[in-house]
């Protein structure tokens, strides 16, 4: 029996993909969780796995500030390092963030092999850092393979949980009718900058019949002020994958995880960067997705500007013409032209970059290092 340890923490970008490796791992195979405290870990993986936490955070600043972080960093190391011969762990696997950087220094030091999941086109910085010093580099996007290249990386796609990949009924909350069905979504805790980028289009686009369910993160200061029984505002919802599947369009940030759940579901989307990401990964995803066609790139903009609006009415000209205008018109046009509406085009761009077994791929790379040190 081989005992592998997964580390990841934070955000669920990090730690659903290391749950759905976990979950297809050689079923003889014992796993240890690494996290930190006060995170999400701490709520999701106690149920399934054991979890060890360390205090870990970034290199950041300069002088006397970086030196006590690197200090506390190698003390992270040795820790993990530790618990690594303790549990008698035969191989790690990170999803990248912060606790990864521990977590591959202690693997090394130990001999262990190590495989690093790196999710969004453009690599962290730990991946770019100590890449280097990993069994494997495993990518969600070959956009990211241009910039790694002493790190040996292996596309593998980016896994997503089980759910998404069986089929799901719309929960009874979400409005019923024969209009098209919109959601908006900004990630796990909302993104008020693009709420706010949505909320004018919303009467107008409810008034032509639209079904719009509004997932807008715990935080938003705007949510239940507009009531209509064709919007469903939620602050978040654990039927993402049912909404995904039904959904005609999503408007959406740009995350990997986010990427990956509107591939495998084949759900078109509109999507809009979060403008502050590290190294404007957000941006790069995005256009890995438009370039096959999958999706439409919306910069965030300010509430009356119209990019947005003209896009959806673009996208939903066909499906709710008296709400798109002239759109309407020239995407009729167009449709009987390429007998084709653009969403339908996108679904199948969205295919053509879903990969649905990720998560396998990933425990079989995993079982091969093990196997080849045995």
């Amino acid at each position: 029996m081989a005992r592998l340890l997964i580390a990841a923490s934070g955000t669920g970008g990090h730690l659903f993909p290391a749950l759905a490796v976990a979950e297809a791992r050689p079923a003889d195979w014992d796993c240890q969780w690494l996290g930190v405290p006060d995170r999400l870990e701490t709520s999701l993986v106690p149920e399934r796995y054991p979890l060890h936490t360390i205090s870990v955070g970034g290199l950041q600043g300069r002088g006397l500030r970086k030196l006590v972080q690197l200090l506390r960093l190698l003390g992270s190391a040795v820790t993990v390092r530790r618990l690594i011969r303790r549990q008698r762990i035969d191989v790690v696997f990170s999803t990248g963030g912060y606790i990864a950087a521990p977590a591959i220094l202690a693997a090394r030091w130990c001999g262990k092999q190590v495989v690093l999941h790196e999710s969004n086109a453009i690599p962290g910085r730990v991946t770019r850092l100590l890449g280097r010093f990993c069994s494997r580099v495993a990518v969600g996007l070959p956009q990211a393979t241009e910039r790694l290249e002493t790190a040996r990386p292996i596309v593998t796609g980016t896994p997503v949980r089980r759910e998404f990949l069986s089929a799901h009924p719309l929960p009874d909350w979400v409005p019923p009718g024969e209009g098209p069905l919109l959601l908006v979504m900004g990630g796990s805790q909302g993104a008020v900058g693009l709420n706010r980028m949505v909320r004018p289009l919303l009467p107008g686009l409810l008034e032509a019949g639209c079904r719009v369910v509004h997932l807008t993160g715990p935080v938003d200061p705007e949510r239940g002020r507009l009531r209509h029984p064709l919007l469903a505002e939620r602050d978040f919802s654990d039927a993402i994958p049912a909404l995904l599947q039904h959904a005609d369009l999503a408007v959406s940030r740009a995350g990997a995880g986010s990427l990956s759940e509107l591939a495998v579901c084949g759900t078109p989307a509109i999507l809009v960067p979060f403008p502050q990401a590290a190294d404007r990964h957000q941006d790069a995803n995005a256009a890995a997705a438009a370039a096959l066609g999958a999706a439409v790139i919306v910069w965030q903009h300010a509430a009356e500007a119209s990019a947005l609006e003209q896009a959806l009415r673009h996208l939903l000209a066909s499906r709710l013409p008296a709400w798109a205008g002239r759109e309407g018109h020239r995407a009729t046009a167009a449709s009987a032209q390429s007998d084709q509406d653009p969403l339908e085009r996108m679904r199948q761009g969205m295919a053509e970059l879903a990969v649905r077994d990720a998560d396998q791929r990933l425990a079989d790379l995993l079982a091969d290092l093990v196997e080849a040190v045995a």
